[in-house]
């Protein structure tokens, strides 16, 4: 039978914890578990995160602070999307394939985390069948924004892009500097500018 960690310790991950319970009921036995199988780490502004020429075996589930996750494609860095407080950061495919991916994260913000390797999901996924679920609903949450940044992407405007762009990060569209939101959208600093002007 586990230890039970200590109660400041649960405390201190809590809203690690309450972020399956919006998916899952949470026993004691996960709870103690998903707290056990998480560290705490902190990052400073401009911190690479995720290499990636390294395969990515860590997830950070965010606490506080922004990161961005990007490629590089003919030498220019290209943003995909970005993480902030109780979201996940990671390279999606790597970490499920264990193969290199093209996803880097650096941080754009200090950034405190809460991280767990690879073995670990695997071990709750393969021991608590609750976890089953939350894998599909919480899935199922970034498929929707990922089909809704395509059809963003492909259908709409310049200025639709960057509604819906404020639209998906209501919380920190402010925090992220403007050559990167520019870089997200597909556009050009200087019509992103010039939206941002008309406002």
């Amino acid at each position: 039978m586990p230890i039970p960690p200590r109660i400041d310790v649960i405390n201190s991950k809590n809203s690690f914890v309450e972020h399956f319970r919006k998916f899952i009921p949470v026993t004691q036995h996960l709870e103690t578990e998903l707290t056990n199988r998480v560290t705490e780490v902190h990052f400073k502004k401009g911190d690479l995160v995720i290499d990636a020429n390294k395969i990515c075996k860590k997830s950070y589930f965010i606490k506080r602070g922004l990161l961005r996750i990007y490629f590089v494609k003919d030498g220019k860095e290209v943003c995909e999307y970005f993480s902030s407080e109780n979201e996940w950061a990671n390279s999606p495919r790597s970490w499920r394939s264990g193969k290199l991916d093209v996803y880097y994260v650096d941080a754009l913000e200090d950034t405190t985390a809460y991280c767990i390797h690879a073995d670990d999901m695997i071990y709750l996924f393969d021991n608590f069948p609750e976890m089953d679920r939350y894998g599909r609903l919480s899935m199922g949450t970034l498929l929707n924004q990922l089909m809704e940044r395509i059809v963003s992407f492909r259908f709409t405007s310049a200025k639709e892009k960057y509604i819906h762009f404020q639209q998906t990060y209501p919380t920190i569209h402010h925090r992220i500097p403007l050559g990167m939101v520019a870089s997200y959208l597909g556009v050009a600093q200087e019509t992103l500018s010039r939206l941002r002007a008309e406002k």
